[in-house]
């Protein structure tokens, strides 16, 4: 009945074993999930080596140090990282593909990217680490890297989507970024939403081109929505209805009912949580 059904791993704010990604694929599975939606990058960490970048793993995948307790003001200031060998996502792909499961990878763009900007500084609007957590979308190095990046994960994952993220961009650079300004008056883009839909099109015509099919968060559909695109609908279930309705494919996984890192009874009686409050019987 159900043709999409999946599982995501955030790997970004926290990096699981390959030995662990192994025993809940094989949980997966048992369950009849056939897809595993690895969320590889994060503000927090860069967990794929990409051969042409060594400085998103040598440096984008370190932080320095972990919230600690139910006090968000508290760090333990304990470096920590991981990231895994274009081996080591090989090796994931077949041991899920023997459990007839597709693994498709997240590669979040243009925003939660901290790490990026981090590592290389000259891909933000303001050239400075730390002033904004997205990527300059109005400067031609972007794109090239991108590309450059998505071409070495399409050799790494043979899915037919490629997840881009796309959501919570935070926009809030582009508005007086020069590189920005230019783009949007040279397309005649009417604001930053549009800015980030030209943004959209021009990436999943690249992955199109490669044979591939671009997924992302709901955000995506804000401004003007790809044309081959589908959609994830985490806020909620209304963008993912209407989405569907313009023909396009959607995965339902909205938050209040499919997010399992919010707390499932008192809060101060369980191990940190995200926040709100999703009890097993309403998921």
């Amino acid at each position: 009945r159900f043709v999409y059904r999946a599982f995501l791993i955030d790997v970004g704010r926290h990096f699981f074993s390959i030995e662990y990604l192994k025993k809940l694929i094989d949980m997966f599975a048992l369950h009849h999930i056939n897809y595993f939606h690895w969320h590889l990058t994060e503000d927090q960490g860069w967990r794929i080596e990409i051969k042409k970048y060594p400085k998103l793993t040598e440096i984008g995948s370190k932080r320095s140090g972990t919230v600690v307790g139910h006090n968000s003001d508290v760090d333990d200031n304990i470096p920590y990282g991981g990231y895994y060998t274009q081996e080591d996502a090989k090796e994931i792909v077949r041991y899920a593909q023997q459990r007839h499961i597709t693994v498709i990878p997240e590669i979040e763009m243009p925003g939660h990217s901290d790490e990026v900007v981090y590592a290389y500084p000259e891909l933000s609007c303001t050239g400075k680490p730390y002033t904004q957590s997205d990527l300059c979308v109005g400067k031609e190095k972007t794109y090239t890297f991108l590309e450059n990046v998505l071409k070495e994960v399409m050799q790494l994952f043979p899915s037919e989507y490629i997840h881009i993220g796309g959501d919570e961009a935070e926009r809030r650079t582009w508005n007086t970024c020069p590189d920005c300004q230019r783009l949007m008056k040279e397309h005649n883009l009417k604001n930053t939403a549009e800015l980030q839909s030209y943004f959209t099109h021009r990436i999943e015509q690249f992955l199109n081109k490669n044979g591939r099919k671009l997924l992302g968060w709901d955000e995506i559909m804000e401004g003007n929505l790809a044309p081959n695109a589908a959609v994830m609908s985490w806020r909620g279930t209304d963008a993912g209805i209407e989405a569907a309705k313009h023909k396009h494919h959607v995965v339902m996984a909205p938050q209040q009912y499919y997010y399992l890192n919010m707390y499932q009874d008192d809060p101060m009686g369980q191990p940190k949580a995200q926040g709100g409050y999703t009890r097993l019987d309403k998921t």
